[in-house]
């Protein structure tokens, strides 16, 4: 970040080193887990559900109006036609889940842009909603999407949180993003995030740090906007790239340096923390609030969509990348999967581990009860290696992580879900063809002047 200071002195030298020689494990590591074998053109068997077990589901929408150079996840341009056929084959998926036997408890829709149709995602929540007891439902919008006709809609369709794709105020930073002309100024954003305070149980800003030319006095401001708005939770990702995002970002944006990613996440965490105490590693809440990382605290979720992914029994398991692939197998067999990992005993307790100290916490009772005796003692390299790194300390019912160990499981995270977008970037390489631009859907593209009228 342009201008930072680089913190105590000493401090940020030995994270350097740290992240120095961990990122390389890390990596190697993320590299194993995300390494799936050859789509075979079939669709790997999905297993039924454990008797009683509720899940959580995740509905990935890729569509968006424009596809920002920093973002790496699995999206293509919006198309009207392609968005309603897509949405078809989305429902039909879930109602073989249901033919399953799948019971869903928890609801998440991210993309891409879930409201780039929000009539069709409406559809798609009431399907869910009249077949299982949902208690939570929880959808990613961006700043253009926040208008009276949208809002009424995801509030009649049950949405409980809305998160809202902001990654920064700074007018200057939102034009290298190519975000200012479709999304509009900072200002203008702040001012309908604070009018929408109260109308949903959670209203998320998803923001970014570390972005190229990001100045620690951009950051600043965006920390005193997001008090001032008193918004209920804040996702503050450290940038996260992949391979490709990075050399469009060098041509538009600038490079990509992670020299000053710890002193802008101690500054987050100082300027948050009293009001919003950290609910995972990069997720700061006010109150006991939702969070959208389903990755946390679930030992299993179902995903279901176009590069979704699935957790189930040991197994991850991916679905088709190409919507055109994706909507034939929906039609054929009722899955979209084409590629599945099933992981030893070790791995399942390496990614609990990682996943678990992402929510900050380890639980020894809970662990025991889904791993069975022993199951920390098959970690105890891991664990003692990260007790002499300082990362974790021991509590009355497992561990947790320390003021240091925060900023060790970002840099964790981080690359673990930069391989997961190479992974995405290698899935999508063959479907280029796909991704046409077309005209928009009506009612997600209508612009307002006013603001939208909340109660």
């Amino acid at each position: 970040m342009d201008g930072f200071s680089r913190g105590r002195p000493g401090v940020t030298g030995k994270a350097d080193a740290m992240r120095g020689w961990i990122e390389p494990i890390i990596g190697r590591l993320m590299d194993h887990v995300l390494t799936f074998p050859e789509d075979a053109g079939g669709s790997p068997p999905v297993p039924p559900p454990l008797p009683g077990r509720r899940y959580l589901l995740y509905a990935h929408v890729p569509f968006c109006e424009r596809l920002c150079p920093y973002c790496s996840f699995h999206r293509v341009q919006f198309r009207s036609d392609k968005a309603a056929r897509y949405f078809r084959a989305l429902r039909d998926e879930i109602r073989h889940y249901r033919e399953s036997g799948y019971t869903f408890s928890e609801v998440y829709v991210g993309g891409g842009t879930p409201t780039v149709c929000v009539e069709e995602l409406a559809a798609t929540l009431a399907l869910i909603r009249g077949n299982w007891p949902v208690r939570e439902i929880s959808v990613e919008t961006n700043p253009n999407h926040l208008t009276q006709p949208v809002i009424d809609t995801l509030l009649a369709a049950g949405v409980r949180r809305l998160s809202v794709g902001v990654q920064s105020f700074d007018d200057g930073l939102l034009k290298a993003m190519d975000r200012y002309a479709a999304y509009g100024s900072g200002a203008a954003i702040a001012a309908r995030l604070q009018d929408l305070r109260g109308a949903f149980g959670t209203l998320n800003a998803d923001m970014i740090f570390n972005l190229p030319g990001q100045s620690r006095a951009s950051l600043e401001r965006d920390l005193d906007i997001l008090r001032e708005i008193d918004i209920d939770q804040v996702s503050f990702y450290p940038l996260m790239v992949a391979d490709s995002s990075r050399r469009r970002m060098a041509r538009t944006m600038g490079q990509v340096d992670y020299r000053n990613e710890e002193t802008g996440y101690r500054l987050i965490r100082q300027r948050l923390g009293p009001t919003h105490p950290p609910s995972t590693v990069w997720t700061f809440s006010r109150g006991d609030r939702m969070i959208d990382e389903y990755i946390v605290g679930r030992d299993e979720y179902v995903g279901v969509g176009s590069g979704a992914f699935s957790y189930l029994r040991g197994s991850l398991y991916a679905t088709s990348f190409s919507l055109n692939q994706y909507e034939r197998l929906i039609d054929r067999q009722g899955f979209g999967v084409t590629r599945q990992r099933t992981y030893s005993r070790r791995w399942q307790l390496r990614y609990h581990l990682l996943m678990a100290l992402f929510g900050l916490r380890l639980h020894r009772d809970r662990d025991l009860r889904q791993f069975g005796a022993g199951c920390f003692r098959a970690l105890w390299k891991e664990l003692t290696a990260l007790r002499l790194l300082g990362a974790i300390r021991r509590t009355p019912d497992g561990y947790a992580l320390t003021d240091r160990g925060m900023y060790l499981w970002l840099v964790m995270m981080r690359r673990f879900f930069t391989t997961v977008n190479n992974f995405r970037d290698q899935m999508r390489a063959h479907i280029r063809e796909e991704r046409i631009p077309e005209a928009g859907c009506p009612l997600a593209m209508r612009q307002e002047t006013a603001r939208p009228r909340l109660r």
